[in-house]
């Protein structure tokens, strides 16, 4: 297992390398001045001499290598650069940030595995019933609703039309302090769409997996020997039919990060989805590439613990191939 990990971690580096190389040879071939955009509307009135010192201190005029290289060179003595969008250092931006991220996304997902679960499992005890129909039917609906829809339809509804819940921020408006139970409240509804946008795959996996372990025949030994149905379910068919699911974890991580941004956006969530933006329009380099890193090594690493996780759970699986 550690050998199969280090060789996964050795080759994320030239991943990471190309794909860094590749945001700011985009960001430079992009019809956005960096400049004009750090300047803001000061950039109006200012001289050309202005402009042109400006430009000379961004480096806006060197080479996207250059400037890759770098930046490249910073990131290994620990500096991640200044972000020209947002006036601060790279590192201070994703910090202020990342955690609400995780939070967010950790939370949907985990409530979309549990529940896409139990959904799968119930639909899979009978397979073509009115329970499984309903299931699939709202689960291949979901599939192809937007998250961003999600969101708005659930800010209609619970927040304007119930007023069950707060629409979106992190605390309550002219609040300052950020308690525990400010953020449960306001994350409950950004995380419960995420996590809807989330579950119809699995439970579409779990339905598919747990319905054809019930017809494989050891599960069928079981039920022969006079063991409890729950027993069969549980013990027998739901352990043979969550392995794929293992690997559905780590496909779903480039869904997770694109549907949270985009949630974030929806409910003002003070995540990483701003800067991301505001990266982007500004042909901000450092904080673009910086971002492009974290988003990649999440994927990256969900894709090693979801083949760690099937090792572990299926022996026949091993760690050396």
């Amino acid at each position: 297992m550690a050998r199969m990990a280090g060789r996964r971690l050795l080759y994320a580096v030239p991943v990471l390398l190309a794909v860094t190389f590749g945001v700011f040879a985009i960001a430079a071939a992009s019809p956005f001045d960096p400049v004009k955009a750090y300047a803001g509307t000061a950039g109006f009135s200012a001289s050309q001499e202005a402009l042109d010192q400006l430009r000379d201190s961004l480096g806006a005029d060197d080479p996207f290598v250059t400037r890759w290289w770098d930046w490249l060179t910073g990131v290994v003595t620990g500096d991640l650069g200044e972000s020209t969008s947002m006036r601060q250092p790279v590192a201070d931006v994703i910090g202020e940030r990342i955690g609400w991220t995780v939070l967010l996304c950790a939370v949907a997902f985990a409530v979309a595995i549990v529940a896409g679960t139990l959904l799968g499992v119930l639909a899979a005890r009978r397979r073509g019933g009115l329970l499984d129909r309903a299931v699939t039917s709202v689960a291949y609906a979901l599939e192809a609703a937007p998250p961003f829809w999600l969101g708005l339809l659930a800010v209609w509804l619970f927040a304007l039309q119930l007023d069950a819940l707060p629409a979106g921020g992190l605390t309550d408006t002219g609040t300052d302090a950020v308690s525990f139970g400010q953020v449960a409240e306001h994350v409950l509804l950004p995380a419960s769409v995420l996590a809807v946008s989330q579950m119809p795959w699995f439970v579409l996996y779990v339905r598919q997996g747990v319905g054809d372990a019930l017809d494989e025949d050891p599960v069928r030994g079981a039920r022969s020997r006079g063991l409890a149905e729950r027993t069969v379910l549980l013990g027998h068919a739901l352990r043979s039919g969550l392995l794929p699911v293992l690997t559905l974890i780590g496909t779903r991580v480039p869904e997770l990060i694109t549907g949270a941004l985009l949630i974030e956006t929806v409910f003002s969530w003070p995540g990483i989805a701003a800067a991301t933006v505001e990266a982007a329009t500004s042909v901000d380099f450092p904080l673009l590439a910086a971002l492009t890193v974290l988003a990649t090594a999440a994927v990256l690493l969900g894709n090693l613990l979801s083949d760690l996780l099937y090792g572990l759970a299926d022996p026949r699986v091993g760690f050396d191939g």
